[in-house]
């Protein structure tokens, strides 16, 4: 059990139902070649945890009993399970619109340098992380170098025609503050990001994304061990808004992890707490073929409240916007 699970799980957030089914998010493993800071699944390059070609059948087969719009793959690095490229164009000759959340880095990694013009050529729909428009502050927390290989990655994807006008192909960037504070105005920030890479780097993307960093896992610990998770608790708790609870994304996703196990979401998922139905403990995502998840309950915990706070936050970015 994660040391920061026992001070989540006596919450008192507001009990959710599930709406309709739309998004399948599947973390296909936790390599990654990064281990940055605010990483809410410790993924670096030394995980060896990686989704296998029968578990990606199970999936597909229960998107094709489902109502699922999107895909949504994350990892660590998704695109480094070797199985990725298969996934993507079944679900996209599936009529899915396909989500890649990538590190941008990854692009240039041995094997990958490729990965770009296929995810282009499929029109997979590109989420990046870029925590800060600054080299300083994205060095110091996705370690040295990450900026510049992140621009060059940027540029790639321009010349591809990735978040240019007009394009079908859609890049839209993650920001996530460096400490425990809540994101900035979404819109505010931007257009701060927008004119900032475009004077100094040329870059263009369509949309930023703010993220409220979850107080789990590896952000999570580092908070225990300076002795500032209860006061970020209690900045998420006050800044809560009953309204941002209609939108979280748990409402119409479910997240998947590399064994097939499925949970109400992502962060759900790096805390072990998994989806259930009929009291049932655990439940694969071959269990669910044919199962309706509308208005089960989500569970929930304290964590929950980073999605509530402020503006909101989720995998879609702000709630409020």
């Amino acid at each position: 059990m994660h040391a920061t699970l026992p001070l989540l799980i006596a919450s008192d957030f507001p009990a959710l139902r599930r709406a309709a089914l739309e998004t399948l998010q599947v973390n296909l493993g936790y390599k990654c070649n990064q281990s940055c800071l605010h990483c809410h699944v410790n993924a670096g390059p030394n995980r060896t945890e990686m989704m296998d070609r029968k578990t990606i059948e199970q999936l597909l087969a229960f998107i094709d009993g489902a109502s699922i719009r999107t895909l949504d793959l994350t990892g660590g690095a998704p695109e480094l399970n070797r199985h990725f490229r298969h996934f993507v164009t079944a679900a996209r000759q599936r009529g899915l619109e396909v989500i890649d959340r990538c590190n941008l880095t990854v692009l240039f990694e041995p094997g990958q340098q490729d990965t770009a013009r296929f995810l282009a050529d499929n029109k997979v729909k590109i989420v990046a992380s870029m925590p800060c428009y600054l080299k300083d502050n994205v060095d110091r927390q996705r370690g040295d170098g990450t900026f510049e290989c992140s621009l060059q990655a940027l540029r790639l994807l321009n010349s591809l025609g990735y978040g240019t006008a007009g394009s079908e192909r859609r890049l839209d960037l993650v920001y996530n503050p460096q400490g425990p504070q809540l994101p900035p105005s979404q819109e505010t920030l931007e257009q701060d990001y927008k004119q900032h890479l475009a004077q100094q780097y040329g870059i263009e993307f369509n949309q930023l994304l703010t993220l409220t960093n979850m107080p789990i896992k590896r952000f999570g610990s580092t908070l225990v061990s300076r002795g500032e998770f209860g006061s970020y608790m209690t900045l998420l708790k006050t800044a809560h808004q009953d309204d941002n609870t209609c939108s979280v994304m748990c409402r119409s996703l479910i997240s998947v992890d590399w064994q097939g196990y499925v949970y109400d979401c992502d962060f759900n998922q790096m805390l072990d707490i998994p989806l259930q139905i009929d009291h049932r403990s655990r439940l694969h995502i071959a269990d669910l073929t044919g199962v309706d998840l509308a208005n089960q309950p989500i569970r929930v915990a304290d964590h929950c409240y980073a999605c509530t706070a402020g503006q909101g936050s989720s995998c879609g970015g702000a709630l409020e916007t």
